[in-house]
């Protein structure tokens, strides 16, 4: 009896000691993240990039109401946010075997368009199922960006109309809506085929809205000023970037919209935010 607890006592020693330098060299790595640094938790995993602290003035006061009155937020610490919009092949890796028990094996509207395009047809609930799965797989701090994370990671240090260009073709899948021309040929397309910007994120403006943790208000009137997530009631979640249906006008840099955290729509995805040690 003795031997044998003895012996357990051996083999769970010489395993600690053997998982505790892997442990202690993944802390480590997360800690000597550069800014603009690319990297990837799991081969199915988004790839995430590295972006800095700083300030930056959010909103316009050119815009619709919701995006006044244009105020100075600071993010003190740096962040990792998504290269691309969750893509549909990572959804699956995720989701696949709870969801094709719900919905089939893949919530996409266009599933026939291949794996690399945005998931979409995600409500803002669905989005908060698939946080805590990939958090449990991989044991680390995923969740949707706050808004002023979006729009200072959208800017990149700069005041472009869009997220990375004056230009909407150049940087967004826009335009399929009946009064407006634009590019996207009604679909949503894979991701990262546009131009990055600044920050090497891609398709911030177009190709699917994106859900992030806000819940909406009617204006930026008492917003954080540290760029955490903006809380009230529930009802109402805030979406950015605009989608592939959108005019050239709602895929700005600044452009907001809402809907309830139980909606799904074809023209909705989004983008997760790591947090760094």
């Amino acid at each position: 009896m003795f031997k044998r607890k003895n012996t357990g006592q051996r083999v769970t020693s010489a395993f600690v000691a053997l998982l505790l330098p892997i442990w202690v060299s993944i802390a480590h790595a997360d800690a000597k993240m550069a800014v603009g640094e690319v990297f990837r938790d799991c081969p199915t995993c988004p790839e995430m990039v590295v972006i800095p602290s700083g300030s930056f003035n959010m909103g316009s006061n050119n815009g619709y109401k919701d995006e006044q009155p244009v105020h100075r937020v600071t993010l003190e610490k740096p962040f990792a946010i998504g290269k691309t919009e969750v893509t549909q092949i990572q959804w699956r890796a995720v989701m696949q075997d709870q969801w094709r028990t719900i919905r089939g094996k893949d919530p996409s509207y266009f599933t026939s368009y291949g794996g690399d395009c945005p998931v979409e047809q995600v409500s803002w609930n669905d989005v908060q199922i698939f946080i805590q799965k990939l958090n449990a797989k991989n044991r680390k701090q995923y969740r949707l960006p706050s808004e002023a994370e979006w729009e200072y990671a959208c800017r990149a240090g700069g005041q472009s109309q869009y997220c990375g260009s004056e230009d909407a073709d150049s940087v967004a899948w826009y335009g399929a809506s009946a009064d407006t021309q634009g590019n996207s040929d009604k679909s949503p397309h894979p991701v990262a085929t546009k131009q990055a910007n600044a920050f090497g994120l891609y398709d911030m403006s177009g190709n699917v809205r994106e859900w992030v943790g806000n819940c909406y208000h009617e204006s930026y009137k008492g917003a954080p000023t540290d760029g955490d997530v903006w809380q009230k009631d529930g009802k109402t979640r805030v979406l950015r970037g605009g989608s592939w249906f959108n005019s050239a006008q709602l895929v700005r840099a600044t452009k907001r919209f809402k809907d309830a955290p139980a909606f799904r729509s074809k023209f909705d995805g989004f983008r997760l935010v790591r947090m760094l040690p």
